[in-house]
């Protein structure tokens, strides 16, 4: 209880302010009833409100009930405002990522109805060593693999450095009744094969520890990445120059550049100007007109084109 309370306590230090409203993503599973009770705890003593944010997906029977309990427990803890909020899950991107959209669509109509500074997610050091897996088995590079950070935007992550069994431990000792949600063991969920099979056979494989091993990957991968970003979009903002319908980068700057900073500044400069994200085959594509140019003509990105011209790589908007 100690350990969670603590993490709470440094989380919030230096981000929020003496009055301001901080609400608990609760779920009612044990990761987020033991953040409510430490943030019940902790903030009051640090001169802060201390609220809940409870999301009904509607996707299995009887998840009004569940809600209804968390909502419930929230209040019995002290917490004011407990917003309770049901959402319509999409099917884009899958059903975790349609369920994870609608909730954090949720959750900032909640920021704005309360006029709260942030939502507290129950995020564990378990989570982030599954995310870490996870980006490993897609490939997506250095951005997945760092993981998630403490503070995005109004999003904060106390608990990313206390294991899941804490909070369960938390719960326990507290007397709080948590549930236990059924698709957290369905093995159609990639992330569920991840905890229940692949980090247990890691475990077995290479000794304890490999858990916060990957976090601390995660870590100092999210440190490399952030520096390199910012010197990106510093070069970016030397070297860009303004196109018709849209942007230009110089090709004998780009070239002058490790690939690292090179392929961050395309991502950027298509970003900044389009509002797109590329993929990272994508921009490879774009970077070969920088290191492997042979007359080819342009390419067409999502809402944009580029092509080399007259030594730029010219990037302009497509209807």
């Amino acid at each position: 209880m100690a350990d969670i309370r603590r993490a709470v306590r440094e989380s919030v230090a230096g981000r929020a302010r003496p009055g301001d409203l901080l609400l608990v993503g609760l779920s009612g599973g044990p990761d987020s009833v033991a953040l409510a009770a430490a943030a019940a705890f902790e903030l009051p003593r640090a001169g802060l409100r201390a609220g809940a944010v409870v999301v009904d997906h509607g996707l299995q029977e009887g998840s009004d009930r569940v809600a209804q309990a968390a909502a419930r427990l929230a209040r019995q803890l002290g917490l004011d405002p407990v917003v309770e909020m049901r959402v319509e899950v999409g099917s884009d991107g899958g059903p975790e990522a349609a369920a994870r959209s609608a909730r954090h669509a949720a959750f900032d109509q909640a920021i704005e109805q309360t006029r709260a500074s942030y939502v507290l997610l129950a995020h564990t050091l378990d989570d982030q060593a599954e995310t870490v897996l996870l980006g490993l088995a897609r490939g997506s590079g250095p951005d997945s693999l760092s993981g998630m950070k403490e503070e995005s935007g109004t999003r904060l992550r106390p608990l990313l450095a206390v294991r899941r069994s804490a909070t369960h431990a938390y719960c326990v000792d507290a007397g709080l009744e948590a549930w236990i949600d059924p698709q957290n063991q369905d093995v159609a969920y990639a992330r569920v094969r991840v905890r229940t099979s692949l980090l247990p056979a890691l475990k077995d494989s290479l000794g304890p520890g490999v858990a916060e091993a990957l976090a601390r990957t995660a870590d100092q991968l999210r440190e490399d990445a952030e520096a390199l970003d910012h010197l990106a979009l510093e070069w970016a903002e030397e070297i860009a120059e303004h196109a018709e319908a849209g942007i230009a980068l110089p090709v004998a700057a780009l070239a002058d550049q490790p690939a690292a900073l090179r392929n961050r500044v395309i991502r950027i400069a298509v970003r900044s100007e389009f509002d797109v994200t590329l993929s990272r085959s994508q921009t490879l594509a774009v970077a070969r007109l920088v290191t492997h140019w042979h007359g080819q003509g342009a390419l067409d990105l999502p809402g944009a084109r580029v092509e080399r011209s007259d030594g730029r790589l010219v990037f302009s908007a497509t209807a």
